[in-house]
């Protein structure tokens, strides 16, 4: 994998075999804060649980921790990730965040481990096709859906996963990702999302999907 530098000074990795970096250009740390983040509520929320599809290079849960250890409140975290790298390679990947830092290197020495905990809260992990794992039912606060693209990762994107990711999140909760691709965007409504369409940084629009109707079936 070819190592390469965004533009706020954070790096990513390109992935060949999707022919796609895991971060956009414009800044790994960037989209982490300001999508998931921040379009989720989750720097907001007194106890947040975040359910993610597609761990990658950790920089999603190291900017909610980080957050949450500011705010000094427990962070519930699981991931969903089928192809999980090497403690090596992550290593590979610092960010600006000391508190979050100092837990993720202890967390590298036990990669990969299904299960972490501490008094920051907890972080599991499901090293599965998304499609394959059982999530819990109204578990999640907020849902970071953050694969490769639908054009490179059709699966991840379909309607029976967001039906699976809407019964796993609160009533109220919220979904964020980066695609904006219209044919999502209709899945999500039929999942029982109510869409929203949300200025992006370094792309025309994110997408918000906020569980207000009641998933089919």
């Amino acid at each position: 994998m070819e190592l390469r530098l965004t533009q706020d000074g954070t790096p990513t990795l390109f992935h060949p075999g999707y022919g796609e970096a895991y971060h956009p250009r414009q800044g790994a740390l960037l989209q982490a804060r300001r999508l998931y983040l921040e379009k989720t509520l989750t720097h907001l929320h007194p106890a947040p649980r975040v359910l993610e599809v597609g761990f990658g290079l950790g920089v999603n849960f190291r900017v909610a921790l980080e957050s949450a250890l500011l705010r000094g409140v427990r962070l519930s975290y699981l991931a969903v990730e089928r192809e999980p790298l090497p403690k090596e390679v992550l290593a590979q990947i610092p960010l600006p965040l000391p508190r979050a830092e100092a837990v993720f290197a202890e967390l590298l020495r036990a990669w990969p481990t299904s299960r972490f905990q501490g008094p920051w809260g907890e972080l599991r992990l499901f090293f599965l096709d998304v499609r394959e794992v059982a999530l819990p039912a109204r578990w999640a606060t907020a849902v970071f859906l953050d694969p490769f693209s639908p054009r490179a990762n059709p699966e991840a994107w379909s309607l029976p996963v967001l039906i699976k990711l809407r019964r796993s999140l609160k009533w109220g909760g919220r979904l964020a990702t980066y695609s904006a691709q219209s044919a999502f965007r209709r899945a999500l409504l039929l999942a029982g999302f109510r869409v929203h369409r949300v200025r992006g940084v370094g792309k025309r629009e994110w997408t918000v999907g906020i569980a207000r109707e009641a998933p089919p079936g």
